[in-house]
């Protein structure tokens, strides 16, 4: 397959594997954030969001689980992102696993379907190249990242959260993406989703990649299960809100307005919105990606006026 559509070898692991050893977290809150895409300004509100819950006395915790680069290609831009992110519980994206440690032909590392137009594919490829010249001015960067583990496994409130990048067989596999998600559910008969919940143990599966958030929810022997991908923390996805989104785990009640939140699980969890000073950040990407770049091309109108879903397109399954 051609650049930007491969999958390395090395993105591979079984989904038994997944919760091999899971950590105990103490706090109160999770914010998963997948997809900042080097957004300076959405983890500054992120940064807020938590601080705000601090004081309402909630201990919060931030878990990266990749693509936290992508558009910061300068070297101020590219330093502050990895300095702030790796402060806190990281994991890699595709696009972390293509700067520590380059695939031979992967390009992107995106592992593109064949439904997406081979020119955003090009332009991503393009956008990897100009990073990975940015991160070889950054060796300690480098290799902080090529440190990083592919997913993380974690005990939360007497439950399995598995956070991941892509899907629980490949760092950027498109299994759990919105529309996949919707075929399965109407296909009768299909059981991926249920399959990969017994084989991880998980009890909540946390992911990202895809770019289009979706919250399914439903029962998998017997107990309530959910599986949540927020999209993007540092692009649009929603029709006229270009602010992020990320997911928000709990032992209480969802966050301030979620767009999206299932319960049933014994945990909150929800996805709320990120909203960043869009005019700020439009004005360092234009300064970083001017019109015509690849960055511009693929993503600057998505960045303005965010996707055509609704909140109502984002529940997906039976329920809880």
């Amino acid at each position: 397959m051609s650049e930007g559509r491969s999958c390395p070898l090395a993105y591979r692991y079984r989904p038994q594997d997944l919760s091999s050893s899971p950590v105990e977290v103490g706090e109160d809150v999770l914010y998963i954030i997948g997809g900042l895409y080097g957004n300076p300004f959405a983890l500054d509100e992120i940064e807020r969001m938590a601080a705000a819950e601090r004081r309402d006395g909630r201990r919060v915790k931030l878990v990266f689980n990749g693509d936290f680069n992508w558009f910061n290609a300068s070297d101020d831009l590219f330093r502050d992102i990895n300095h702030r992110v790796m402060a806190h519980t990281a994991s890699l994206g595709n696009v972390e696993y293509e700067l520590g440690s380059p695939s031979d032909g992967a390009g992107c590392g995106c592992a593109y379907p064949e439904s997406v137009d081979q020119q955003v594919v090009e332009r991503s490829n393009r956008i990897m190249e100009r990073l990975q010249q940015v991160a070889g001015n950054h060796p300690d960067v480098r290799a902080a990242l090529a440190g990083l583990p592919r997913y993380r496994s974690l005990i939360f409130g007497g439950l399995n959260i598995l956070v991941l990048h892509g899907d629980p067989e490949s760092l950027a596999g498109w299994g759990l993406s919105r529309e996949s998600l919707l075929s399965e559910q109407d296909s009768a008969g299909s059981n991926r989703v249920a399959g990969w919940l017994q084989a991880t143990g998980a009890d909540v599966i946390a992911c990202t990649h895809t770019c289009q958030p979706a919250l399914w929810r439903g029962h998998v022997d017997g107990h309530p299960r959910v599986v949540v991908n927020n999209g993007s923390a540092g692009m649009g996805n929603l029709s006229g809100k270009p602010g992020g989104l990320i997911t928000r785990i709990a032992l209480s009640e969802p966050g301030a307005a979620p767009v999206a939140a299932s319960g049933g699980s014994g945990l909150s969890v929800s996805l709320v919105p990120v909203d960043y000073d869009v005019s700020a950040w439009l004005a360092c990407f234009d300064r970083v990606w001017p019109s015509g770049s690849p960055a511009a091309l693929s993503y600057r109108e998505r960045i303005v006026r965010g996707t055509s879903l609704v909140p109502d397109d984002l529940l997906i399954g039976s329920g809880l």
